[in-house]
């Protein structure tokens, strides 16, 4: 079944490559249109479209349609076309012309750019969850191995002291960064689409506003055309928030991977959370963090794609369109994987208390013995001087002290500050 059936069957190589893997994808929407289905229904009924016994019956065959769909057994066959089809088609085998009705003043561009506003709210708010679950994790840690040193690099060499709490919490504050993304293309999705039509309006006296009222959205779309010019939109800009969070992640893994050497030795990880070699018996290797860098970087190629795909379109609709949907479920879907991953093996992290106790950490020290010289009137560039040609003669040691007291240049964690960042953006 097609909503577009005029009485001709499509060549069955048209039908395939027109309709590509969208029965599958649809069925995340399922529950999404039959939303939409519901608050349209209420809305004809309110213009006298549908009777009250019509009204009763369209939202009892909902129903029933819902129940299917929550419990697993709603499939898409393939003789449907889509999910908005075979939604249709089971409302009219189970109440008959009513559920011929509900089209009514809608296009099926209208439930493509409805579910995909509704189900990208709900997604979001799911990675929402995610990021703030990390966050909590990362702030726990933060706090738990504040007095715990560990050197900071530039250029990959030693730089200057720095501690596990200050790393655990600069991860924490990148997310808040993320999430300020994330609820700006929340709010992009929290706008109804529905009324829009095929994109140029209806014509019958449909009421915008209680529709987006019944589905809770925030506002809606007033111009029928922008609320078209949507799709797509709406795909790229939560990918891009999509891809700042990845970033993060993949930062972090790469960090875990670099500590994880035996070179580094700052952190590990239980035997049980690592995998091995099929020829080295000492080999515990960071699988699951080398996996979390590789789909964050993929997933920071999704705009891109968006873009790509969409950047040359005129206004109204294409069918280009319907290649976003594939890749962009895929990510939403990769990237909630991701966050629980990381949270679930950072619970589980082992910290070296004692990685800074090795000589070749020395020299990061030498700022501080600067700091010292300047403090006590000496300038800074004869300070400077003074501690690099004690460095190249070997004649440069630390007083290790001064930094294990947190008397030195270690940076103040301000994990309250941040826990505050973060709420007011959660």
């Amino acid at each position: 079944m097609k909503l577009w059936d005029k009485g001709y069957t499509t060549n069955n190589i048209v039908d395939k490559y027109t309709t590509g893997n969208d029965r599958v994808l649809d069925l995340k929407l399922a529950k999404h249109d039959v939303t939409g289905s519901v608050a349209h229904a209420k809305m004809l009924h309110s213009i006298n479209i549908l009777s009250k016994e019509e009204l009763d019956a369209v939202l009892k065959g909902l129903s029933e349609i819902q129940k299917t769909i929550d419990d697993g057994t709603f499939i898409i066959e393939d003789s449907f076309e889509d999910v908005h089809s075979k939604i249709e088609f089971e409302l009219v085998q189970k109440i008959g012309d009513a559920g011929k009705k509900i089209h009514t003043a809608r296009s099926r561009n209208d439930q493509v750019l409805l579910d995909l506003h509704l189900y990208t709210k709900a997604e979001i708010l799911e990675m929402k969850e995610g990021v703030k679950k990390l966050f909590d994790t990362l702030m726990e840690l933060s706090d738990k191995y504040k007095e715990v040193l560990i050197p900071g690099y530039t250029h990959l060499q030693v730089a200057m002291p720095s501690s596990f709490g200050l790393w655990f919490a600069s991860y924490a504050e990148c997310l808040i960064d993320d999430l300020v993304l994330l609820n700006a293309a929340y709010k992009i999705s929290n706008q109804n689409p529905l009324g829009s039509a095929a994109g140029y309006g209806s014509s019958f006296p449909i009421d915008r506003t209680m529709t987006t009222e019944l589905m809770e959205f925030e506002t809606l779309k007033y111009n029928v055309v922008a609320a078209q010019m949507s799709r797509g939109r709406l795909e790229k800009t939560t990918s891009f928030a999509m891809a700042s969070v990845s970033s993060t992640l993949s930062k972090l893994a790469s960090d875990v991977c670099l500590y994880m050497s035996q070179n580094f030795n700052f952190l590990s990880f239980p035997k049980e959370l690592t995998t091995g070699s099929s020829i080295m018996p000492h080999k515990q290797n960071p699988d699951v963090f080398e996996l979390l860098r590789a789909k964050s970087n993929k997933l920071q190629n999704l705009p891109t794609e968006m873009i790509i795909i969409t950047n040359n379109l005129t206004s109204g609709y294409h069918r280009d369109f319907q290649l976003l949907k594939e890749n962009y479920m895929e990510a939403i879907d990769t990237l909630k994987d991701n966050l629980e991953v990381t949270s679930f093996m950072l619970h589980h992290v082992i910290v070296n208390e004692n990685c800074i106790d090795d000589a070749i950490y020395d020299y990061m020290y030498s700022v501080e013995e600067v700091n010292k010289l300047v403090m006590s009137g000496m300038t800074f560039r004869d300070a400077y001087k003074k501690l690099g040609a004690e460095i190249f003669d070997g004649a440069f040691h630390p007083d290790k002290k001064v930094i294990h007291s947190h008397e030195g240049s270690i940076g103040n964690l301000c994990l309250k500050e941040i826990q505050e960042k973060f709420e007011a953006n959660y």
